[in-house]
Protein backbone atom coordinates (compact mmCIF):
# COMPACT_ATOMS: atom_id res chain seq x y z
CA UNK A 1 0.00 0.00 0.00
CA UNK A 2 1.15 3.42 -0.95
CA UNK A 3 2.10 5.96 2.19
CA UNK A 4 0.02 8.80 2.76
CA UNK A 5 2.77 11.77 1.78
CA UNK A 6 3.30 9.51 -1.88
CA UNK A 7 -0.43 10.06 -2.74
CA UNK A 8 -0.13 13.88 -2.08
CA UNK A 9 -0.54 15.96 -5.02
CA UNK A 10 2.12 17.92 -5.95
CA UNK A 11 -0.06 21.30 -6.16
CA UNK A 12 0.67 24.30 -8.37
CA UNK A 13 -1.31 27.45 -6.99
CA UNK A 14 -1.22 29.69 -10.46
CA UNK A 15 -3.08 33.41 -10.07
CA UNK A 16 -4.81 35.13 -13.06
CA UNK A 17 -6.20 37.66 -13.93
CA UNK A 18 -7.64 37.83 -17.42
CA UNK A 19 -4.67 39.53 -18.95
CA UNK A 20 -2.00 38.28 -21.17
CA UNK A 21 0.60 37.73 -18.69
CA UNK A 22 -1.86 36.03 -16.82
CA UNK A 23 -2.50 33.88 -19.65
CA UNK A 24 1.85 33.35 -19.84
CA UNK A 25 1.86 32.28 -16.42
CA UNK A 26 -1.10 29.54 -16.83
CA UNK A 27 0.47 28.48 -19.57
CA UNK A 28 3.63 28.18 -17.95
CA UNK A 29 2.06 25.97 -15.10
CA UNK A 30 0.57 23.79 -17.62
CA UNK A 31 3.98 23.35 -18.43
CA UNK A 32 5.59 22.61 -15.12
CA UNK A 33 2.98 20.08 -14.66
CA UNK A 34 3.08 18.14 -17.89
CA UNK A 35 6.56 17.47 -16.67
CA UNK A 36 6.38 16.12 -13.19
CA UNK A 37 4.24 13.09 -12.24
CA UNK A 38 1.29 13.74 -10.04
CA UNK A 39 1.37 17.64 -10.62
CA UNK A 40 -2.33 19.30 -10.20
CA UNK A 41 -2.57 22.80 -11.36
CA UNK A 42 -4.91 25.17 -8.96
CA UNK A 43 -5.55 27.98 -10.84
CA UNK A 44 -7.03 31.04 -8.48
CA UNK A 45 -9.07 34.21 -10.00
CA UNK A 46 -9.30 37.11 -6.93
CA UNK A 47 -12.22 38.93 -7.40
CA UNK A 48 -12.62 42.68 -5.64
CA UNK A 49 -15.87 42.85 -3.31
CA UNK A 50 -18.57 45.27 -5.21
CA UNK A 51 -21.16 45.37 -3.27
CA UNK A 52 -23.65 42.28 -3.06
CA UNK A 53 -21.34 41.33 -6.08
CA UNK A 54 -18.06 40.60 -7.38
CA UNK A 55 -16.47 43.07 -9.80
CA UNK A 56 -13.70 41.46 -13.03
CA UNK A 57 -11.04 43.18 -14.59
CA UNK A 58 -10.51 42.41 -17.91
CA UNK A 59 -8.68 44.44 -20.72
CA UNK A 60 -9.04 48.01 -19.13
CA UNK A 61 -13.24 46.97 -18.52
CA UNK A 62 -14.32 45.70 -15.79
CA UNK A 63 -18.24 43.87 -15.06
CA UNK A 64 -20.31 42.96 -12.24
CA UNK A 65 -21.40 39.45 -11.44
CA UNK A 66 -22.43 36.91 -8.76
CA UNK A 67 -20.12 34.53 -7.53
CA UNK A 68 -21.40 31.81 -9.30
CA UNK A 69 -20.73 33.86 -12.97
CA UNK A 70 -17.52 34.45 -11.43
CA UNK A 71 -16.59 30.93 -10.74
CA UNK A 72 -18.45 29.62 -14.39
CA UNK A 73 -16.42 32.45 -16.66
CA UNK A 74 -13.07 31.04 -15.05
CA UNK A 75 -14.07 27.71 -15.24
CA UNK A 76 -14.93 28.00 -19.19
CA UNK A 77 -11.39 30.32 -19.30
CA UNK A 78 -8.95 27.77 -17.85
CA UNK A 79 -10.94 24.60 -20.01
CA UNK A 80 -10.63 26.49 -23.53
CA UNK A 81 -6.50 27.02 -22.24
CA UNK A 82 -6.18 23.67 -21.54
CA UNK A 83 -7.87 22.20 -24.41
CA UNK A 84 -5.64 24.55 -26.87
CA UNK A 85 -2.31 23.38 -24.36
CA UNK A 86 -3.08 20.09 -24.83
CA UNK A 87 -3.89 19.73 -28.22
CA UNK A 88 -0.14 20.52 -28.52
CA UNK A 89 1.56 19.16 -26.14
CA UNK A 90 -0.88 16.59 -23.61
CA UNK A 91 -1.28 16.90 -20.18
CA UNK A 92 1.84 14.32 -19.55
CA UNK A 93 2.15 14.56 -15.54
CA UNK A 94 -1.14 16.10 -14.51
CA UNK A 95 -4.55 14.76 -15.21
CA UNK A 96 -6.42 17.47 -14.01
CA UNK A 97 -7.12 21.40 -12.67
CA UNK A 98 -8.97 23.03 -10.43
CA UNK A 99 -10.09 26.21 -10.74
CA UNK A 100 -11.48 28.65 -7.53
CA UNK A 101 -12.91 32.17 -7.57
CA UNK A 102 -11.51 34.18 -4.11
CA UNK A 103 -12.67 37.45 -3.13
CA UNK A 104 -10.19 40.08 -1.38
CA UNK A 105 -6.73 41.32 -1.56
CA UNK A 106 -5.08 38.72 -4.98
CA UNK A 107 -1.91 38.60 -2.96
CA UNK A 108 -3.03 37.73 0.28
CA UNK A 109 -5.85 35.04 -1.43
CA UNK A 110 -2.95 33.69 -3.71
CA UNK A 111 -0.81 33.32 -0.98
CA UNK A 112 -3.32 31.43 1.45
CA UNK A 113 -4.59 28.88 -1.28
CA UNK A 114 -0.78 27.97 -1.56
CA UNK A 115 -0.84 27.79 2.24
CA UNK A 116 -4.13 25.67 2.65
CA UNK A 117 -3.06 23.43 -0.36
CA UNK A 118 0.60 22.82 0.46
CA UNK A 119 1.50 24.18 -2.82
CA UNK A 120 4.84 23.16 -3.94
CA UNK A 121 5.35 26.29 -5.93
CA UNK A 122 3.46 29.21 -6.61
CA UNK A 123 3.22 30.60 -10.84
CA UNK A 124 2.07 33.97 -11.48
CA UNK A 125 2.56 36.99 -14.22
CA UNK A 126 3.53 40.44 -13.96
CA UNK A 127 0.57 42.86 -13.71
CA UNK A 128 -1.29 43.07 -16.83
CA UNK A 129 -3.29 46.34 -16.47
CA UNK A 130 -0.70 49.09 -15.13
CA UNK A 131 1.98 49.25 -17.22
CA UNK A 132 5.28 46.65 -17.47
CA UNK A 133 7.59 50.16 -15.64
CA UNK A 134 5.72 49.16 -12.64
CA UNK A 135 5.24 45.72 -12.36
CA UNK A 136 7.90 45.44 -9.52
CA UNK A 137 7.01 47.91 -7.08
CA UNK A 138 3.87 47.74 -5.36
CA UNK A 139 2.52 45.11 -7.75
CA UNK A 140 0.55 41.82 -7.31
CA UNK A 141 3.58 39.54 -7.98
CA UNK A 142 5.82 41.14 -5.65
CA UNK A 143 2.89 40.75 -2.70
CA UNK A 144 2.89 37.21 -3.68
CA UNK A 145 6.54 36.59 -3.47
CA UNK A 146 6.84 38.12 0.23
CA UNK A 147 3.50 36.29 1.11
CA UNK A 148 3.53 32.94 -0.42
CA UNK A 149 4.99 29.75 1.83
CA UNK A 150 6.50 28.04 -1.11
CA UNK A 151 8.78 29.19 -3.88
CA UNK A 152 7.16 31.60 -6.56
CA UNK A 153 8.05 31.94 -10.12
CA UNK A 154 7.35 35.51 -11.60
CA UNK A 155 6.61 34.75 -15.70
CA UNK A 156 7.21 38.21 -17.44
CA UNK A 157 6.67 39.07 -21.36
CA UNK A 158 9.16 39.09 -23.94
CA UNK A 159 10.93 42.72 -23.94
CA UNK A 160 8.67 45.51 -25.10
CA UNK A 161 9.34 49.16 -25.78
CA UNK A 162 7.53 49.61 -22.99
CA UNK A 163 10.83 48.01 -21.15
CA UNK A 164 14.21 50.15 -20.75
CA UNK A 165 16.83 48.66 -22.41
CA UNK A 166 19.44 46.57 -20.95
CA UNK A 167 22.76 46.81 -22.58
CA UNK A 168 24.40 42.88 -22.98
CA UNK A 169 27.97 43.21 -20.79
CA UNK A 170 30.60 44.72 -22.48
CA UNK A 171 33.48 42.41 -23.83
CA UNK A 172 36.52 44.58 -22.77
CA UNK A 173 35.06 45.09 -19.04
CA UNK A 174 34.85 41.50 -18.89
CA UNK A 175 38.91 41.31 -19.83
CA UNK A 176 39.20 43.44 -17.86
CA UNK A 177 38.11 41.84 -14.78
CA UNK A 178 39.83 38.51 -15.66
CA UNK A 179 43.08 40.73 -15.69
CA UNK A 180 42.90 42.36 -12.42
CA UNK A 181 41.34 39.17 -10.53
CA UNK A 182 38.15 41.58 -10.19
CA UNK A 183 39.94 44.01 -8.48
CA UNK A 184 38.67 46.49 -11.80
CA UNK A 185 35.12 46.20 -12.66
CA UNK A 186 34.97 48.26 -15.82
CA UNK A 187 37.18 49.20 -19.52
CA UNK A 188 38.49 52.38 -19.89
CA UNK A 189 35.52 53.87 -21.88
CA UNK A 190 32.79 52.65 -19.52
CA UNK A 191 34.65 53.60 -16.28
CA UNK A 192 34.28 57.21 -17.17
CA UNK A 193 30.57 56.53 -18.15
CA UNK A 194 29.55 55.11 -15.48
CA UNK A 195 31.79 56.82 -12.81
CA UNK A 196 29.09 59.13 -12.20
CA UNK A 197 26.50 57.08 -11.72
CA UNK A 198 27.68 54.18 -9.89
CA UNK A 199 30.57 53.99 -7.03
CA UNK A 200 31.35 50.72 -5.68
CA UNK A 201 33.80 49.30 -2.67
CA UNK A 202 35.28 46.35 -1.89
CA UNK A 203 35.10 45.32 1.84
CA UNK A 204 37.78 42.08 2.40
CA UNK A 205 37.79 40.03 5.09
CA UNK A 206 40.97 39.26 7.31
CA UNK A 207 43.05 36.02 8.01
CA UNK A 208 42.61 34.93 11.15
CA UNK A 209 45.80 35.93 12.82
CA UNK A 210 47.18 37.86 10.73
CA UNK A 211 46.96 41.41 8.60
CA UNK A 212 47.13 40.55 4.99
CA UNK A 213 43.31 40.55 3.37
CA UNK A 214 41.28 37.00 2.46
CA UNK A 215 41.13 37.06 -1.12
CA UNK A 216 39.18 34.84 -3.50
Amino acid sequence: MQSTESQKPNVIVVGIDYSKTGELALEKAFDLARLQPGAEPHVVHVATAYGPLLRLDADEDFRTVSLEQASQQLDAYVREKLNAFTSKYGTGGFQRVCTHERVGAPAEEIAQLASDLEAALVVVGTHGRRGVRRVLIGSIAEGVVRLAPCPVLVVRPNASAELPKIEAPCAACIARRQATNGKELWCEEHSHHRGHLHSYNYVERQRENSGAPLMY
